[in-house]
Parts: C-alpha cells; structure tokens; sequence
C-alpha cells in the first residue's frame, strides 16, 4: 500500500494505472475510520482493479461554529485500517495541497442543498461538492462509493456527477450500524457514556415509523409526530429535523403513497449533532 501526500505523485500512479487498463474505485472519506468506511472499501476491493481511499478533513464542509479543530484524527489507525482491507492507495494531502493559495472556485446547487441538513448548515453541501469535485478530478475514479447513513450528501453526490457529466459512477451503500442499532460515525466517538446509552433511541424510533407505516397509516404528518414524541423522550437531546421526503427529489411529502420515501432524522444529543434514515419503498 501506498501513502500518498502529493497530487503529483498521485497523479503519476493513475496515469500507470489507465495505462495498464485498470478499474479505478474510490472511496473518499474524513478519516478515522470505522466498520461503515471498511465496507464501502471492501465492496470497492471486489469490484475495482485499484482501490484509492483519501483521507481528508475538508475545512469547506464547516461552518464556523463547527468542530473543524476538534474533529477526530488517527492516521496511523487508519493507515493500518486501509492496509488490511487491501487499499492500494491511500491519498492524505495537506489543505495546501487541496486548496492553493487565492482559492475561490466553488461547486454549488440550489434545490437539493437547501433541505433537511442544508438548513441548518449553510454552506455545508457547497464544501462538499466542491471537495469531492476535486478529489473527482485527481483521483479520476470509474466507481465512487458512498453510505446511505449520509443520505442527503449521496443524493446531491449522484445528482452533481449526472449535471456535469462526470465519467464515473456512483454506488451508495447500506448503512452499518453498530449491534444496537446506532449508525456508525466518526463523531459518535464525542458521545459520554450516557449519551451512547441513548444514542440508539434513534434507530428504534425509525424503525417503529416503519411498523406504523406498514401498519397502514400513510399519514406524513401523524408519522413524524410520532417520531419527535420518542425523540422527545431522550435525555439531554434537541431535534434538528424530523422530515418524510421523495427519495429522488428530497421533497417533503404529505402522504406516503406508491413511491420510494426516506424518513430522515438529525437531533443533538449533547453537544453531538447525530443524523440517521431509513428509506422505504411503497
């Protein structure tokens, strides 16, 4: 495996790659990984000829009030992480190395980054797309793969690659949880003891939306309601959102009908911000 800091040298092993005819899949992350990020390697291990996975923490995608400083690190980790997995390519530049001096050219969309998590987090999804619109272009992946657990962002993700007619394609991947149900994310590492007790509460009352959608009750609004009254129950928790969208479109909707719905969730439980979903087909 190989660690690689520079876009130069970076560059250098894809151009022996294309010329070799290798499949190139790519799995971008923030690092300190998890079981969620090793899957997403694990499937691009199988379906690819040469795995790149970057490791970055893109300063773009915080707002200024945000945990850019805070957010967890552990390279040594990962690298050993990514090794196991079999990654050939492991990229980990500088924010020099990303972001030149006089950056000022941003990646943007109106309708699907204004929902949901674009709400609460202007300029979040900008950062995103521009970050990986970059690491698009030096990674120039053939398959890029992403979680469902970050569904808004595997939306805008797939939409951006289809209106700019990027040369890849985009596989997101079911969400992996830990064994109570809670969703794997590198932030869950900020929750106290207590706070992991009832981080789980998330998951169970998703899951309990669907029993009552299955149940019969198509009702949006009913649904959601029932949701923040078991949200409500968490101890030291705030809810940030509690929406039943279009699966496409990220459009909320009233009722739930023959269509494709995602019934998506973000609370704070303490200081940590949690989002979870579950998509269902009708």
């Amino acid at each position: 495996m190989k660690v690689i800091k520079t876009l130069k040298r970076l560059r250098n092993e894809i151009r022996r790659a294309r010329q070799e005819g290798l499949l190139i899949g790519f799995v971008p992350t923030m690092g300190t990984l998890h079981q969620g990020h090793l899957s997403l390697m694990q499937m691009a291990r199988k379906e690819t000829d040469l795995l790149v996975v970057s490791i970055f923490v893109n300063p773009l995608q915080f707002g200024p009030k945000e945990d850019f400083k805070q957010y967890p690190r552990n390279p040594k980790q990962d690298a050993k992480l990514c090794k196991d997995v079999g990654v050939d390519i492991v990229f980990a530049p500088a924010d020099e190395e990303v972001y030149s001096s006089g950056f000022d050219t941003y990646v943007d969309m109106t309708k699907l980054t204004s929902k949901l998590c674009g709400k609460s987090r202007p300029g979040h999804f900008r950062g995103v797309m521009t970050v990986v619109t970059k690491l698009f272009n030096m990674v120039e992946p053939d398959i890029a793969y992403f979680g469902q657990k970050d569904y808004q962002q595997a939306t805008i993700i797939k939409k951006m690659v289809k209106d700019l007619n990027m040369n890849l394609k985009v596989k997101v991947l079911p969400t992996i949880r830990e064994i109570d149900g809670l969703a794997m994310s590198s932030r869950n590492q900020y929750l106290t003891t207590s706070e992991r007790l009832n981080a789980s509460r998330l998951y169970q009352a998703l899951v309990k939306s669907k029993q009552i959608i299955i149940s019969g009750n198509k009702n949006a609004d009913k649904i959601c309601h029932a949701i923040i009254s078991e949200l409500n129950k968490i101890p030291k928790s705030k809810i940030d959102y509690v929406e039943i969208v279009d699966a496409d479109t990220l459009e909320p909707i009233q009722k739930i009908e023959r269509q494709k719905v995602v019934i998506a969730v973000a609370i704070y439980l303490g200081k940590t911000r949690l989002i979870d979903n579950i998509k269902i087909c009708i």
